[in-house]
C-alpha cells in the first residue's frame, strides 16, 4: 500500500470509500429478505412455483449481465448505480401492494436488473476513481470492508425484520425494504465520478481497423471488451478462474439451511447459518492478506477451503459447521481477491463490460450449481451434495499450483510501472498481455 499523506487525493478517496460502505450496507438492508419466501407461500404458492421464480430472477441476471456492463461503460456508471436500488425498490412495492404469481414475478424480474446493473457498474467506479487518485492498490481492502458492510446491513435486516413484522406485517417491512432503496440511491447520487467523453471507449483504437471514435456504440464496446479478453493473458485467465471461484460457493450459500437442518432442530438453524455468516464477513476482511499470497499458497488456500467444506459438510454434526464457516471465509477472501487482480489486470478502457463477462460466467455457474444440486439431492443427502459440490475447488486449486500466476503489475501510483507517470488516470492504457496478476 502507498504511503500517503493527509492530501486532497487523500481525503476524496476516503470520501468515496465512506458513501460505497454506506451503499453496499444499504443495499443489502432489505427487511423483506428473511421473510419474502413466506409471503409467497402465505399468497397461495407451490414449491414448484416459488422454484420457479428462482430461475427466472437467476435468468434475468444471465441475461442482462453483459449488456449492462457494456451500459456502465457507454453512460454513467454512477447513473446506474443510482437506477438499481430503485428498481428493486419498485419490486418489493409491489410484492406487497398486490401479492401474485406474476406481481412476484415481475418484482424478481426488477431484482435481477437491479443486479446487472450494478455488476461491473460498481467495481469500474471504484477502480477507476481510486485510480485517478494514484490510489488503486487500496481496491482490494476496500472491496473487501464493502462486501462485509453488505452483509452487516442483510444481517440487521434479518435482526430487525421480526420486530417490524409483528408491529405491522408483511407491509410494514416492504414500506421499509422501499425507503432503503430510496436511501441507497440518494448515497449512489453522491459516489464521484470522472469519466469524460475522453475516457471513455471511444477515445482507443483497441482493434486493428478499428479508427479512433469509431467505438461508441454498444457493439463496439462489446468487441473491444472481447478483444482485450483474447489479447491479454492475464485477463483471459481471470475470467476463467473467477466464475468457478464465485459461482460455486455463492450456490451453495442458499443451501446452508437445509445442510444445518440435517444436525441440529429447526430452531438452532439460524445460529449455524450465522456462523457461516460470520466467516464470510472475515473473508471480506481479510483481502488485503490474500492479496498477499503467493500463486502457490493461493492454490494452497482454495484447496483448504474445498477440504474444510467437504469435512465440514460430511461431519453431520454440529460442530463441522466450525469447519463449514473457515471453508467460506476462504472462498469469500480468495474470491474478492481473484476480482481483485481481474480489476489490475484490465487495461482498456471497457472494463464494467470486462467485469460483466466474469459475472456472466459466475451466473452461469450458479444456475448450473442450483441444477446440480437439485437433481443430487433426489439420491442423497445435503451433506454428501456439499462434499461433492467442494471437489470443483480441489480441481482448480491442482490447476492454480501447476500454472503459477503471471507478475502482479505495479500499481502503486495507480497505473502499470510501463507507463510515464505524466499520463493521466483516465487515459484508456493498454497493459501487456502478461502485466496483470491472476489466481
Amino acid at each position: 500500500m502507498p504511503v500517503t499523506s493527509p492530501s486532497a487525493p487523500t481525503v476524496r478517496a476516503r470520501r468515496l470509500v465512506t458513501t460505497f460502505y454506506l451503499y453496499a450496507f444499504l443495499d443489502e438492508f432489505v427487511l423483506l429478505y428473511p421473510v419474502y419466501a413466506l409471503l409467497f407461500t402465505d399468497t397461495g404458492l407451490s414449491v414448484p412455483q416459488i422454484s420457479s421464480l428462482f430461475v427466472l430472477w437467476s435468468l434475468t441476471g444471465v441475461v442482462l449481465e453483459v449488456p449492462s456492463g457494456v451500459l456502465a461503460d457507454a453512460v454513467s456508471r454512477r447513473l446506474l448505480l443510482v437506477a438499481a436500488p430503485l428498481l428493486g425498490a419498485v419490486g418489493f412495492g409491489l410484492w406487497v401492494a398486490a401479492p401474485s404469481y406474476w406481481v412476484f414475478a415481475l418484482g424478481f424480474v426488477l431484482w435481477g436488473a437491479r443486479g446487472a446493473l450494478q455488476s461491473g457498474a460498481a467495481e469500474a467506479l471504484v477502480y477507476d476513481e481510486l485510480d485517478r487518485l494514484r490510489l488503486a492498490d487500496l481496491y482490494g481492502r476496500v472491496v473487501g470492508r464493502a462486501s462485509t458492510a453488505g452483509l452487516l446491513g442483510a444481517l440487521l435486516a434479518i435482526a430487525v425484520a421480526a420486530p417490524v413484522y409483528a408491529a405491522g406485517g408483511y407491509p410494514a417491512v416492504g414500506i421499509a425494504s422501499v425507503l432503503a432503496g430510496l436511501l441507497c440511491a440518494a448515497v449512489g447520487l453522491a459516489l464521484p465520478e470522472h469519466r469524460t467523453r475522453a475516457s471513455g471507449v471511444s477515445a482507443v483504437p483497441t482493434e486493428p481497423g478499428v479508427a479512433e471514435g469509431a467505438a461508441a456504440g454498444p457493439f463496439a464496446i462489446l468487441r473491444v471488451a472481447l478483444a482485450e479478453a483474447r489479447g491479454n493473458r492475464a485477463v483471459r485467465r481471470a475470467l476463467l478462474i473467477l466464475p468457478v471461484m464465485v459461482g460455486v460457493w455463492g450456490g451453495l450459500e442458499e443451501y446452508v439451511p437445509l445442510l444445518a437442518g440435517e444436525v441440529v432442530p429447526v430452531a438452532r438453524v439460524p445460529l449455524l447459518v450465522l456462523l457461516v455468516w460470520v466467516g464470510v464477513m472475515l473473508g471480506g476482511l481479510l483481502t488485503p492478506l490474500g492479496q498477499r499470497l503467493t500463486a502457490r499458497r493461493f492454490a494452497g488456500t482454495v484447496a483448504a477451503a474445498s477440504i474444510a467444506l467437504a469435512l465440514g459438510a460430511l461431519a453431520g454434526r454440529p460442530a463441522g459447521f466450525v469447519l463449514v464457516a473457515v471453508a467460506f471465509c476462504l472462498l469469500q477472501m480468495t474470491s474478492l481477491v481473484a476480482g481483485v487482480r481481474l480489476q489490475e489486470s484490465i487495461g482498456g478502457p471497457a472494463r464494467a463490460t470486462v467485469t460483466s463477462l466474469a459475472g456472466l460466467g459466475a451466473a452461469l455457474v450458479t444456475v448450473g450449481v442450483y441444477g446440480g444440486y437439485a437433481l443430487a439431492s433426489t439420491v442423497t443427502g445435503h451433506g454428501v451434495v456439499f462434499g461433492l459440490l467442494a471437489v470443483p475447488y480441489l480441481v482448480l486449486a491442482v490447476g492454480l499450483g501447476r500454472a503459477g500466476a503471471p507478475r502482479r503489475r505495479q500499481v502503486g501510483a495507480g497505473r502499470g510501472a510501463e507507463e510515464p507517470a505524466a499520463v493521466p488516470a483516465d487515459a484508456g492504457r493498454a497493459v501487456p498481455a502478461d502485466g496483470g496478476r491472476a489466481g
